[in-house]
């Protein structure tokens, strides 16, 4: 791997990955959307590029003399596929696209284990794709078109469905830190889970690898979602998780679609978001870290919760020197 493009480094788990690309010396080339969240980036010894994805020359240009891309950027909420389509399907074939023309060897596609539907038994790599959500639709979608894309070119493609990836910065933490999250559902599925480290860990390494073929990938322990919060509760016991009924929530966030669509804004208080969090995806432990060489630095929640809360405190929580409150 000697240069590589990463797509939504602003974001979540591309920030992360930008991150150890940097701390490596590969100096990536980050493509930023949003100037403004350009500043997120300035620390790393790194290249920006301005892109969109729905803006096929500004790709063109992105891509020229890179030999690897790691693909994160996309519209990454629970929302209609009709919103979510342009970026994850269109905007990502448009980057294939650029990728063939420039010569690219090696696509690394994050996708996500919302293109299951609920699953009984560890998901594997035998388990059908049935998306029931139109974010899940449009991952697989795109996955689709990349597969014949990728074959036709000799580029070596590598799908990562992603479970929940979670760490400091991430949506769930946001509510974590100011004490409290409010859930729906009765929490009790189980849910794979991988902290935000690991998952740049195997994006990194199946780019350097050249890997081929797709897979989902988790932590080594599916866990509901009341373990989760129960083990942030442990080591940050001021936090209280507040459970809402699936039905009253889904009604909530389907009368408050219209005032979402006004504002134009990504959200995550959508009828799918609420769907998703329901869902039985629990992934078989081990499943191509194996075939990586890699083992989790996190291998469950309970090494890799106290590690985001420890950032949180690191890089978030600053507190007043006239705080006098227990």
């Amino acid at each position: 791997m000697n240069r590589v493009l990463v797509t939504g480094a602003t974001g979540f788990i591309g920030l992360e990955v930008a991150r150890q690309l940097s701390q490596r010396g590969a100096r990536p080339r980050l493509m930023v959307r949003r100037p403004l969240r350009g500043a997120l980036l300035a620390s790393m010894d790194a290249e920006l590029v301005q892109g969109d994805l729905e803006s096929p020359e500004s790709l063109e240009r992105a891509v020229q003399g890179v030999d690897t891309v790691i693909h994160l950027g996309a519209r990454a909420v629970f929302e209609e596929y009709s919103l979510v389509r342009p970026t994850i399907v269109d905007g990502t074939v448009s980057l294939m696209q650029a990728s063939k023309n420039a010569g690219v060897k090696t696509f690394v596609f994050g996708s996500s284990l919302l293109v299951y539907a609920s699953q009984k038994t560890p998901i594997d790599g035998r388990t059908p794709a049935e998306p029931r959500s139109g974010y899940g639709r449009a991952k697989l979608e795109a996955e689709k078109v990349l597969v014949p894309m990728a074959e036709q070119a000799g580029i070596n493609l590598a799908v990562i469905r992603l479970p929940h990836v979670y760490g400091a910065r991430d949506i769930m933490f946001e509510q974590v830190k100011s004490g409290r999250v409010f859930f729906p559902g009765s929490g009790n599925n189980l849910y794979a889970q991988l902290h935000v480290e690991d998952a740049a860990r195997i994006l990194v390494r199946a780019a350097e690898m050249g890997w081929r073929g797709t897979s989902p990938v988790a932590d080594h322990l599916s866990v509901s979602w009341n373990d989760f919060f129960d083990v942030i509760a442990k080591f940050y016991p001021r936090f209280r998780r507040h459970g809402i009924p699936t039905w009253m929530a889904t009604l909530g966030t389907r009368a408050y679609t219209p005032i979402r669509r006004t504002r134009r804004m990504p959200s995550v208080y959508t009828p799918d978001a609420v769907h998703g969090w329901n869902l039985h995806l629990p992934v078989e432990s081990g499943l191509l870290w194996d075939e990586l060489g890699l083992e989790p630095k996190y291998p469950t929640i309970n090494e890799g919760i106290p590690a985001a809360l420890d950032e949180c405190v690191s890089f978030q929580w600053i507190h007043s020197l006239g705080d006098h409150k227990a």
